[in-house]
């Protein structure tokens, strides 16, 4: 699984802080994917337009973001739906990470395996390659985040890997059924 904080940025709905906490997918016909356990936003409209069109579980969460020099600080508390769940992650960025298949595995991906009316979506998205960076974790706080989302205690160990994108810029087509056969 992964958690990954960001400002996400978005020419339609602007900048939001947004913390996410995924799985890794591959459906019956080869896609490869992630699927959301929670995405934590500060945005209403974004919730209620996610849970309803597309079936992501969006949750509103108090969130900020501060950044001094290479460290980062993301902080979230969730308050709805299991109100007070939070985490906190702070990190110092470093040097560029090159891309082994590890990274190129978690990082290309081309859509989200979602459920919505009882049937598992697609929704592909397009990105350009992530930009890497190799990052130091100074602390991960995990207040209720991963257990609500069903995975205990799992931040009582050390990560198995961590790695740092100033981001990319993404855009999301139509969903179509996981059964859809692909098209190339």
């Amino acid at each position: 699984n992964s958690i990954s904080p960001s400002g996400v940025s978005d020419r339609l709905f602007g900048v939001f802080p947004e913390t996410n906490v995924r799985l890794y997918s591959v459906d019956r016909t080869g896609r490869r994917g992630v699927v959301f356990l929670s995405l934590d936003t500060t945005r209403p409209d974004l919730i209620a337009g996610g849970r309803w069109v597309v079936g992501v579980p969006y949750r509103l969460a108090r969130m900020a973001y501060c950044e001094s020099g290479a460290r980062r600080l993301y902080t979230s508390t969730r308050r709805w739906p299991d109100a007070g769940a939070s985490s906190s992650i702070e990190v110092r960025v470093g040097d560029s990470l090159s891309a082994g298949p590890l990274e190129h595995f978690l990082t290309a991906r081309w859509g989200a395996h979602t459920v919505r009316i009882g049937r598992t979506w697609y929704v592909p998205n397009e990105h350009p390659a992530w930009t890497l960076r190799r990052v130091e974790l100074i602390d991960f706080t995990d207040d209720g985040l991963l257990a609500s989302v069903g995975l205990g205690d799992l931040s009582s160990r050390t990560p198995d890997h961590v790695a740092f994108s100033d981001g990319v810029p993404a855009r999301f087509g139509l969903p179509v059924r996981s059964s859809t056969p692909r098209t190339r």
